[in-house]
């Protein structure tokens, strides 16, 4: 018991960040920093909807017509006699004549009997509305039309394997380093994938830059909080959310400005070649230099902090040798693995739990979004739609996680996402204004739960396995996403099969929410040791004045320590 209190009498991070102001100029020019690269990620995650588009399209009907009759007649009229009609009048997009039908010219109704064949000669594609997809660069129609789906899909496993990989290289060799690494590794294997020859390189490439955006995504949200104190957490973590919004409402416009693929998959890139310029200015995150034992670093970063918040008074106050009282709880030497997200009870079940609802709000935000079509809307209009709706969505989330706390937002947006997409599926396709207005509502509650996912996870997990817990949660919501466009292949069997299977996914995986500890307005934990010796349902005494300092909670919390039998 005297060695716990003594532990508890030490110094704490949170107390040395407040020394140096936990939320100044030092954070604001941070976030900045991470505003470009946060801005490119939905540019390529939710990409596919437009270079995966499938453009009007009809057989190549030109080795039917050996001996110039096509010459003499109008485009409808060579169609005619060419490609099959459908029932519901348009030609088809997979069949052809076996040779040309002139009898149709005067007959056009008479088709029964007729011989037909696949395509033979390739496809015609319409370039009014895309100059070029990859649909209509390796005919990924009819017979392979599911490749479309599955580019996605490799996408997100690169995604989803980025993710374990770089939270071991980040708790292990920083947050810094490494995202520089992400940066320009993302930059090369975005290219290559522009300038892809055939399906099998593009799809390799794709998975690759789905693997260096992974360490994009994990470690710009883990790097910005880390440099927060606790008061501000929560407006650091919407508005980190609210540059996804801006990039993919942006990603609307740049798609409708330019329809070739290529070009495209280069401009959602280019802001990375910025990055990279700007890079030496991101500070290392000082708390794990701490816990790592790198203190003289630490206090290097610390300072310069506490200098561009105008804290003259730090360096009086905090001494180098302060921060190797910052209390770690375990030696510093031990190298810290997956495994140990499993080794003990309490660590254990939150990492059962967060890797349940990622899953769960991943595949069914991925599954909406990846699916914007069938709404009677503008291909466009209905990508910027689903995009601004998240605005007012994760500013609601602002003001009920300060007064509500995480889980009980967590648990209420999953569960009412689940309901908008159930509810859809019984509504009639003729009432298709209403319908779109729930699915949209849907996908606003989607978002909303993923902005308070995501801050919501970095708290949860230590400082020591900060970024082992965000990355293998990340890799269980990039498991989500790989299999959402498999999924939706399901509509074959019965077309509302995949709603039904989100609309599940969602709502179980929100009941599971609710049984993570709350971590609003309380200290970062910094070890294993403090998930495991704390009460059930919270990390540490949850104080009634969120204004309080960390020195006062620290206080509280030895006042209550003394209490104790």
């Amino acid at each position: 018991m005297l060695q716990t209190r003594n532990a508890k009498n030490r110094m704490k991070f949170e107390n040395v960040l407040d020394e140096a102001n936990g939320f100044g100029r030092y954070q604001v020019v941070l976030f900045v920093l991470m505003v470009l690269p946060r801005i490119t990620l939905p540019g390529h995650f939710l990409l596919n909807n437009f270079i995966a588009a499938t453009p009007s399209h009809h057989c190549n009907i030109s080795c039917l017509d050996s001996s110039g009759v096509f010459d003499t007649m109008t485009p409808e009229d060579r169609l005619t006699v060419s490609i099959p009609k459908q029932e519901d009048g348009t030609f088809s997009s997979c069949h052809m004549f076996s040779q040309l039908q002139l009898s149709l010219l005067t007959n056009k109704t008479n088709t029964t009997g007729l011989p037909v064949v696949p395509c033979q000669s390739g496809w015609v594609y319409d370039s009014s509305k895309f100059k070029s997809t990859l649909v209509s660069q390796f005919d990924l129609v009819c017979n392979t039309k599911g490749l479309t789906k599955a580019a996605a899909t490799m996408f997100f496993i690169g995604v989803m394997f980025g993710a374990v990989f770089y939270g071991v290289l980040c708790d292990k060799y920083g947050r810094k380093t490494i995202l520089l690494v992400c940066y320009i590794s993302t930059i090369i294997f975005s290219v290559a994938s522009a300038v892809s020859t055939s399906f099998i390189m593009f799809a390799a490439f794709r998975f690759l830059t789905g693997f260096s955006l992974s360490g994009i995504s994990i470690i710009a949200i883990v790097l910005t909080i880390e440099w927060v104190d606790i008061q501000h957490r929560t407006i650091i973590g919407v508005c980190s959310s609210l540059i996804w919004t801006v990039g993919n409402s942006l990603l609307a416009g740049v798609a409708y400005l330019i329809t070739d693929w290529r070009i495209l998959v280069l401009t959602v890139t280019s802001p990375l070649v910025i990055t990279v310029a700007t890079w030496w200015l991101i500070p290392e995150s000082a708390r794990w230099l701490i816990v790592n034992g790198k203190t003289a670093e630490a206090y290097k970063y610390l300072k310069k902090c506490a200098h561009v918040n105008r804290r003259s008074d730090f360096t009086s106050t905090i001494k180098p040798q302060t921060l190797c009282e910052v209390v770690t709880g375990e030696k510093q030497s031990h190298n810290y693995t997956y495994v140990d997200l499993i080794k003990t009870p309490r660590l254990r079940r939150i990492t059962i739990y967060t890797g349940i609802v990622w899953y769960g709000v991943t595949s069914t935000y991925y599954g909406i979004s990846l699916n914007i079509t069938g709404f009677g809307l503008d291909l466009y209009l209905t990508h910027f739609i689903y995009a601004i709706i998240e605005l007012p969505a994760k500013l609601l989330m602002y003001f009920t996680m300060k007064k509500l706390g995480r889980r009980v937002n967590q648990v209420g947006t999953q569960v009412l996402t689940g309901l908008c997409i159930m509810i859809n599926i019984i509504i009639p396709k003729e009432y298709w204004i209403f319908r779109t207005v729930l699915a949209v509502l849907g996908k606003g509650l989607s978002e909303a739960s993923f902005t308070v996912l995501f801050l919501y996870t970095t708290e949860l997990f230590p400082t020591v396995l900060r970024q082992n817990g965000v990355g293998y949660a990340s890799f269980m919501g990039r498991l989500g996403a790989s299999i959402a466009p498999l999924i939706m292949l399901l509509e074959d069997l019965w077309p509302h099969f995949p709603q039904v299977v989100f609309g599940v996914m969602a709502v179980l995986s929100g009941l599971v929410a609710a049984l993570l500890p709350e971590t609003n307005n309380i200290r970062l934990p910094e070890t294993i040791e403090d998930i495991e010796q704390t009460r059930k349902g919270s990390f540490c005494m949850n104080t009634q004045d969120q204004s309080d300092s960390p020195l006062k909670r620290d206080l509280a919390e030895d006042l209550s320590l003394n209490d104790r039998p």
